[in-house]
């Protein structure tokens, strides 16, 4: 028998290694962050390392489980499994806040996260979802039902509230532009009802890229926010233009551009059409940051303050921007080498510069520690399994498998990009984990069972037909 023709042959070595790598690395950092003199046994349960030790068990543990359930069931039970998160984060609502959210099942320190868990429900459910759906020929029904698979996971997460998860969920709509969904059937009615001579179609740009479009509708909302404020001098009309009508300016002299642009490459029948999808977007974008303009101004003082610091309109190093700020130093002061393990000054929990070095900010301790080497090759071993991810969801055989493991790959990337934003003042605080070193058991547990549910997947994927 040949090692391929086996499940363990067909194992993803590679990445499980990269995992233990990082759990080792995870486990390491939280016990000098947190260290004890008192306890210095990293199986001190009574200390935080100690309990992550436990978690880490766990998670391994979990991780077999899942490894030895054979990989259809995932398919078979995939709305049982996505229905159960649901109802835990319903029930999730009417429990005790903690920190001012309502996040958390349990009593005390021993309690779980269920949001977390919903990652993997709403990915396998997803899956499922579009490996049955025909997304050749799409419809409204269709469009709507991948929508809301990934919509009300995020509704119920925001009543918590809990807008880190919340921003971690949005991962999910990259998943389905991936594998075709057009908001064609939602859009093109709209579009074609317009009492527009000649403006009729069959297929739009805006439906078939409704995904990068909100993003960009985003960039453009953040472009507002930081060039509100600011004046602009046009030195060829001697004209000073502040504020929104400068943004709306620059919209302007974009669209002006695209439109030349569009002109030179499209046939002339398609021309007028191009000139009116370039004046549409032209009055749209001008409409969105009218809108954002006038909304903002409409926030509490301290909802803008907030949006402000985060878009670096303002500073307030000792107050509402005390975390990104201490974070900050503490990676910088790691230098080239780092300070060495166990030395870490600023982001130690003895010292509390840095709150919750522990969880949300690990990599802080880590960066002071290690330096830019140890960072460099971090982020190198993440960069490492997400491509690894990647690789493993272009050679399955299965949509299903495919599906889940673009899932898997977008929400590492999400926690990975968001937390090591947070820490070096590029992301807002919002509570994102990082991936296998954060302090913390449900992090640790629902990513330890998303990766082995994947490597399960990848082991059968040739005993899989379509």
């Amino acid at each position: 028998m040949r090692k391929d023709s086996s499940i363990l042959g067909r194992f993803d070595w590679p990445l499980f290694v990269a995992y233990i790598f990082l759990l080792i690395i995870g486990i390491a950092t939280v016990y000098s962050v947190t260290f004890d003199p008192e306890n210095p046994s990293i199986f001190s349960f009574s200390e935080k390392y100690g309990k992550q030790m436990m978690w880490v068990g766990i998670s391994l543990f979990l991780g077999f489980l899942v490894f030895l359930i054979d990989s259809d069931i995932y398919r078979k039970f995939a709305v049982p499994i996505y229905l159960f998160t649901l109802a835990l984060l319903v029930i999730v609502l009417f429990m005790p806040p903690v920190n001012g959210a309502r996040a958390w099942l349990g009593i005390g320190s021993m309690g779980i996260q269920p949001a977390e868990f919903a990652k993997i429900g709403t990915a396998i459910f997803l899956a499922r979802y579009l490996d049955r759906a025909n997304l050749q020929h799409q419809k409204i029904k269709t469009v709507i039902i991948a929508n809301l698979i990934i919509l009300i996971p995020m509704v119920l997460i925001l009543l918590q509230p809990d807008a880190g998860t919340f921003v971690v969920f949005t991962a999910f709509l990259f998943v389905i532009y991936r594998e075709g969904i057009s908001y064609d059937p939602l859009i093109l009615p709209i579009v074609n009802s317009l009492p527009i001579k000649g403006l009729r179609f069959k297929k739009t740009w805006l439906g078939t890229h409704f995904i990068p479009i909100l993003f960009v509708v985003v960039f453009l909302s953040v472009v507002t926010l930081l060039f509100s404020d600011q004046t602009f001098y046009l030195e060829l009309l001697n004209l000073e233009v502040g504020g929104y009508w400068g943004v709306l300016f620059f919209i302007g002299v974009v669209a002006f551009i695209a439109y030349l642009f569009m002109r030179m490459i499209f046939p002339k029948r398609e021309r007028k059409k191009a000139s009116i999808i370039a004046l549409l977007v032209f009055v749209l974008s001008g409409g969105l940051t009218a809108i954002v303009n006038v909304g903002f101004q409409k926030l509490k003082p301290h909802q803008k303050e907030r949006i402000e610091l985060v878009l670096g309109l303002r500073e307030d190093p000792d107050g509402d921007d005390y975390n990104r700020n201490r974070a900050m130093a503490a990676v910088g002061s790691g230098g080239f080498l780092g300070k060495g393990y166990r030395n870490a000054s600023v982001s130690s929990v003895r010292t509390n510069h840095v709150p919750e070095s522990e969880t949300d900010f690990i990599f802080c301790p880590f960066a002071e520690e290690w330096g830019f080497v140890g960072s460099f090759v971090l982020i190198s071993i993440y960069m490492f399994i997400m491509f690894r991810v990647l690789m493993i969801a272009e050679r399955q055989r299965s949509k299903f498998n495919r599906v889940y493991a673009y899932s898997a790959a977008m929400i590492l990337f999400y926690h990975f990009g968001i937390n090591i934003g947070m820490n070096i003042e590029f992301a807002p605080v919002i509570g994102i984990p990082l991936p296998f070193m954060s302090y913390g058991g449900s992090s640790m547990m629902s990513f330890s069972m998303m990766l082995f549910i994947l490597l399960k997947l990848d082991s059968q994927r040739k005993e899989v037909l379509r």
